[in-house]
């Protein structure tokens, strides 16, 4: 088995803005405050403590004992949820949809790099205290985004109508999708424990932020993981002024639209609206918009003058939902927060955001790209060093990998390089003959140099589909092997659930990735289950 890893910037799967932000280009470290490195964070520190607002702890701990009210947790994240009362306690961050039966893999990989972080952080700062916190995106209204999961290439839909903010939803008709689900995972003590989990989750439960709430629970408690809904009144209160600023003041817009224009060599990743902010109920989530004098509720009747918007704000501010370019603000005003760790989207839009913190008053928190990771099995790992592949070639684009093992595997060389080379030279000496001859005659010369090189260009693709079909059974045995790894031609991490490898692993899954995944790394974890 080769023992060599790759890199997220060498492995093809990240877009040129995260290769550069993990290379720390000059021309991005003006829209970050502090790149993640273990030293960085005595003066993140520091920062936050001169920037948060300590009465909002008491509320904090307040809203977060009334979450888990019914549910069972483990001394550590009673002891993590007391702490944040402290003055000397910060908070890692990472968020996620709230997907069914927690969606894609890299969900695992996103909270145990939030947790791992607060124990490295632990040993370098003892007189700190350091709490891992899952935001719960409860406001999204996209459902089609996170109604699904998929299980070995099958996927498995939760049919529902949803108009409003997804963790209001009620859980009725989950049991069906587990009775489907648990055909597929057969017999076994494994298979047992994922129904019961499924079951524990979604069965009985008010709402799809508690039944997420209690399956990220049942997953780490023992690593004292705190969860947090911020769809709440009382913390909703503590970010009033930020409302009222956005709504008369369209700050994200300008600042965002500014720090846009000087991240024109990227793809914008979020453009800002005039408003960031929607107006939600149970059934209900549609943006606020300007005009002509009053502020409108899209796509209803519903409308405000300006006093009367103020005055709901005011009384009812669980009313009102910061949408994406917002929703980092409002996380970093309630929490006392150091880091935000997740995917390489999430850290391209927070990039746009750092002048918008300023003119807020906000301290910016250090971003961290999460951890990603291979998960394989013996059988697997065996076959990679059979076919003699390493993971630079089992990361590459398909055709690139079918023609690199051609090359090496043929017993006829087919690179036609060492001819090239030589035909070069050749007409090196006819463009010098015709130079001192009769210029004329160089634009027959040029004719004849690119035709020829076609010409062996075309005999080296030939000699490779012979070569191809020649050892089409070996080939075919190296694409299923990456087919497995890369389902769909994309990252494991993106395709696939947990619980197929839940499945083979148990509860021992957690804890081995646990032991792998180094927050501060950036290199794809490769583990054999």
């Amino acid at each position: 088995m080769p023992t060599d890893c790759i890199s997220y910037q060498n492995s093809g799967y990240f877009t040129p803005m995260m290769n550069d932000y993990l290379n720390q280009k000059s021309s991005l470290q003006s829209f970050y405050n502090r790149f993640p490195t273990i030293e960085n964070f005595e003066n993140q520190i520091k920062e936050k403590q001169q920037n948060y607002n300590p009465k909002i702890r008491e509320i904090l701990v307040s809203v977060l004992n009334k979450q888990y009210e019914n549910i069972s947790i483990s001394e550590l994240t009673k002891n993590n949820i007391d702490l944040l009362s402290k003055e000397n306690t910060f908070t890692i961050t990472t968020g996620h949809q709230l997907n069914l039966f927690t969606g894609p893999l890299y969900f695992l990989y996103k909270i145990i790099s939030t947790i791992k972080l607060t124990e490295e952080l632990k040993k370098k700062y003892p007189s700190y205290n350091f709490v891992p916190i899952y935001w719960m995106a409860t406001e999204d209204h996209d459902f089609d985004e996170i109604n699904y999961f998929n299980f070995k290439g099958k996927k498995f839909k939760w049919n529902k109508e949803s108009s409003g903010p997804v963790g209001r939803l009620t859980t009725d008709g989950l049991q069906e999708i587990l009775s489907v689900f648990e055909k597929e995972l057969g017999s076994g003590s494994n298979a047992n424990e994922i129904k019961k989990l499924f079951e524990s989750a979604y069965a009985n439960i008010n709402s799809l932020a508690n039944a997420t709430r209690k399956l990220a629970n049942e997953l780490f408690e023992s690593y004292g993981l705190v969860i947090i809904d911020a769809d709440n009144s009382e913390l909703k209160s503590q970010f009033i002024p930020y409302i009222k600023e956005e709504l008369l003041q369209n700050t994200s817009f300008k600042f965002i639209s500014e720090t846009l224009n000087n991240l024109k060599k990227y793809p914008t990743q979020v453009n800002p609206r005039e408003i960031n902010l929607f107006y939600i109920e149970d059934n209900l989530r549609e943006r606020i918009v300007f005009e002509a004098g009053i502020f409108k509720i899209n796509n209803t009747k519903i409308t405000f003058s300006q006093n009367g918007l103020l005055e709901l704000l005011e009384t009812n501010p669980e009313k009102f939902s910061p949408n994406v370019i917002l929703r980092p603000l409002y996380q970093e005003v309630i929490l006392p927060n150091l880091c935000y760790i997740g995917g390489g989207g999430e850290i391209a839009y927070w990039l746009e955001l750092k002048s918008t913190f300023e003119a807020f008053g906000c301290a910016f928190p250090i971003l961290l790209l999460r951890n990603s990771a291979l998960l394989l099995t013996k059988k697997q790992e065996e076959k990679i060093e059979k076919l003699q592949l390493n993971w630079e070639q089992l990361f590459s684009k398909q055709e690139a990998l079918i023609n690199i093992k051609v090359k090496e595997i043929s017993e006829i060389p087919i690179d036609f390089s060492e001819q090239k080379i030589a035909l070069k030279k050749q007409f090196s000496n006819l463009h010098t003959i015709a130079n001192q001859t009769d210029k004329s005659f160089l634009g027959a010369v040029k004719a004849q140099e690119a035709k020829q090189t076609k010409g062996l260009e075309n005999l080296e693709k030939r000699f490779l589909k012979a070569q191809k079909k020649k050892y089409e059974l070996e080939l075919e045995r190296i694409i299923n092997l990456q087919n497995e790894l890369f389902p769909n031609q994309s990252l494991q991490e993106r395709q696939a659930n947990f619980s197929e490898f839940y499945l083979e692993s148990g509860k021992t899954l957690v804890s081995k990735l646990f032991n792998e995944l180094d927050p501060l790394d950036t290199n794809f974890t490769i583990l054999t289950l």
